[in-house]
């Protein structure tokens, strides 16, 4: 028995066989300034980064007010991740994988709390709010001074403690042709 939208997708599916001239004014290509709004990736080495600002002291509310239900006041012992902490744990028997012990790159933390937090609500703050978000992560983790201010220049320079800890496996780094 076919459902209401499987149905609706093979009859669709079975009018553009038979009239393949209206399958272009399906859709249309989309506008430059749409494609600017999606793009929104930050590679490691910066890239990506959107003009903007923010400071720890800033964040540190914002935080209060958009983030401390899930990670806890400060980062720590709330219902999600932890933020801060373990560093010198990951070689441990119990490694504490946090953004000061394990994250890899500042600009990273950038990209996935601007794509993704607030968990309620992603992408709902401003530039200069993520950047002061993740100032103040930093400074929590004592990256970044209490004081510290991030921004599209200033953040890629940011050294992470684990920055060297990822170390490339030769056979997953090879592209490999399909069999």
């Amino acid at each position: 028995m076919f459902s209401p939208e499987r149905l609706f997708a093979t009859a669709l599916a079975a009018a553009l066989l038979v009239c393949p001239a209206h399958a272009a004014e399906f859709g249309r290509p989309a506008t430059a300034q749409e494609i600017r709004l999606w793009d929104i990736d930050v590679r490691p080495d910066g890239k990506g980064l959107p003009e903007g600002s923010g400071t720890a002291a800033l964040g540190r509310e914002l935080f209060a007010e958009n983030c401390a239900a899930c990670h806890g006041e400060g980062g720590q012992g709330g219902i999600k991740d932890r933020l801060v902490g373990g560093q010198g744990t990951l070689a441990s028997g119990n490694p504490v994988k946090t953004v000061g012990s394990f994250w890899p790159y500042a600009t990273t933390l950038f990209d996935y709390i601007h794509r993704a937090m607030p968990y309620q609500a992603p992408g709902s703050l401003s530039v200069d709010d993520y950047y002061a978000l993740s100032a103040y992560i930093l400074s929590l983790n004592g990256i970044l001074p209490p004081d510290g201010r991030l921004d599209q220049a200033s953040l890629p320079k940011v050294r992470m403690p684990n920055r060297d800890g990822f170390v490339p496996v030769p056979e997953f780094s090879r592209v490999r042709a399909p069999k």
